[in-house]
């Protein structure tokens, strides 16, 4: 390793998701105005990475009242709150610049499918992440609900513990319902 890799090594941040071009993101941005911060959001779809080690930058672009707006970022830089992945966009090129030319239907850009051997590497990545961010029990493999998944209590699960499970609520409105549909008066 050379003498400028260990002289920026400690100013690499590394809580940052992993993104390429493609994807649409929400960069949260810390901006001083009149003596106060605030954090201001702005969602678009990344265009490009370019550089690398402290360097690197990143475009993200989006459409905001009709008017392309385009925004490079220093990924590595303190003004970034944070950085989410909104979704993962499927395309062949690693600079987007031909979105530019392009409105409406003909801007959209295909999502992603990931493959389960990229799913695990992700949930991996966020446990070091918060691991090494000092979160601990945040996130372990295997252990955390799918997504989406809502947990039910622990009464309806059981026949022992309440007396009868229940019943779904389409399946009690489909048996109160007359069997020839709604009733005409």
């Amino acid at each position: 390793m050379n003498e400028i890799h260990l002289v920026e090594q400690p100013f690499l941040r590394r809580d940052l998701p992993e993104f390429r071009p493609g994807d649409t993101v929400k960069v949260h941005v810390r901006v001083v105005e009149a003596g106060r911060e605030r954090i201001q959001v702005f969602q678009g779809v990344v265009l490009r990475r370019q550089g690398g080690g402290l360097r690197e930058t990143f475009t993200v672009r989006k459409i905001s009242f009709g008017v392309g707006v385009e925004r490079t970022f220093p990924l590595h830089s303190p003004s970034i709150a944070k950085i989410e992945v909104v979704s993962r966009g499927d395309v062949r090129r690693a600079k987007l610049y031909y979105l530019r030319g392009l409105r409406g239907k003909k801007a959209r850009i295909r999502e992603r499918r990931e493959m389960p051997a990229e799913i695990a590497r992700a949930q991996r990545l966020a446990a070091e992440t918060a691991a090494a961010s000092g979160t601990e029990g945040a996130i372990e493999a295997g252990a955390a609900p799918a997504e989406g998944a809502v947990e039910e209590p622990a009464a309806s699960r059981s026949p022992a513990a309440g007396g009868a499970t229940a019943e779904p609520p389409q399946a009690e409105e489909a048996a109160a319902a007359p069997a020839g549909g709604e009733e005409r008066g």
